[in-house]
């Protein structure tokens, strides 16, 4: 990987990470649909413009809309309004830590919906102890359920992530749309979606201190926008796997940034259940394993 991509990996980790921060500010002053709303449209507004920039298109089949919009629903508008929710009844921290099970659950997902996927002993295995160190995470056992249904809600945004994953693989993996143009697609129909269901969901008159209104620009146009910019260009120059693993340390800088920022307090459990589910996620993925040495090649003379 390149300096350049190095440190763009290294930044998306950042932004993604930071998300659940400003989340978790944004929903001081906003309702969590609210916050939805204004979260895709201002990502659409940067994807778009980029999109334009670069003489990219957006698709005219009637069909593709409607499997965008299926997208745009599992990856978007049901888990920001999980994960707004949620971020109401739990700290940021702890939201960025139970993210991390998105990997293993797209796993045991693409294993059951994708003839293409099957279920080995080591992804059974590594699934098993990704979901021993989610029970970590949330610690049922100490008697506070204060916090568990928000907890839930996270892991249902990771649920949504997983289905997303799969259903992209299962349905629109044949189309041939282009990256910038299928994730501006999805922001825009979510933008949609999202304005259509916005007034059926409990209103408040919007509280635009400095930080919530920082949070949201922030989140629309740096989380949502920024971010597929970046990780799409990981995905061209160092490929998807290498693009993907990014996902090891988003819940380190979640936690890193919700401490900062909001002084969150950090758990054992936390740091348990976290490194139990990397470290179940990389012996899935058979990332632990050591890269076979490449064979000589003969010296021409």
């Amino acid at each position: 990987m390149s300096r350049t991509n190095l440190m763009l990996f290294f930044l998306l980790a950042a932004i993604w990470g930071s998300s659940y921060t400003f989340i978790k500010v944004a929903v001081g002053g906003l309702t969590p649909a609210q916050l939805v709303l204004i979260r895709v449209l201002l990502g659409a507004a940067v994807l778009y413009s980029v999109l334009r920039f670069t003489g990219g298109r957006l698709p005219r089949v009637p069909a593709v809309w409607g499997h965008i919009s299926v997208t745009a629903i599992l990856g978007m508008v049901a888990p920001f309004l999980l994960l707004a929710w949620g971020e109401q009844r739990t700290t940021a921290a702890m939201a960025g830590v139970l993210i991390a099970a998105t990997p293993l659950l797209t796993l045991a997902a693409s294993t059951v919906a994708l003839n293409t996927e099957r279920a080995t002993w080591r992804k059974i295995v590594g699934f098993v102890i990704g979901f021993v160190g989610v029970v970590i995470v949330i610690k049922p056992w100490d008697g506070e359920t204060g916090s568990l249904p928000g907890q839930f809600a996270v892991l249902g945004a990771a649920a949504c992530y997983a289905a997303q994953t799969v259903y992209v693989r299962k349905m629109l993996s044949q189309k041939g749309i282009p990256p910038l143009v299928s994730s501006t697609t999805q922001v825009i129909a979510a933008s949609v979606l999202q304005a259509a269901i916005t007034p059926f969901f409990a209103w408040q008159t919007p509280d635009l201190r400095v930080s919530v209104v920082l949070s949201i620009v922030l989140l629309g146009v740096v989380g949502t926008g920024l971010a597929y910019l970046i990780y799409f260009r990981l995905i061209t120059d160092a490929g998807a796997a290498t693009a993907s693993s990014v996902n090891y340390l988003v819940p380190i800088t979640a936690v890193a940034i919700g401490v900062a920022l909001l002084g969150e307090p950090i758990t054992w459990n936390m740091i348990v259940g976290t490194l139990v589910v990397l470290v179940a996620l990389a012996f899935a993925e058979n990332r632990l394993a050591k890269p076979a040495p490449e064979p000589e090649k003969a010296s021409v003379k």
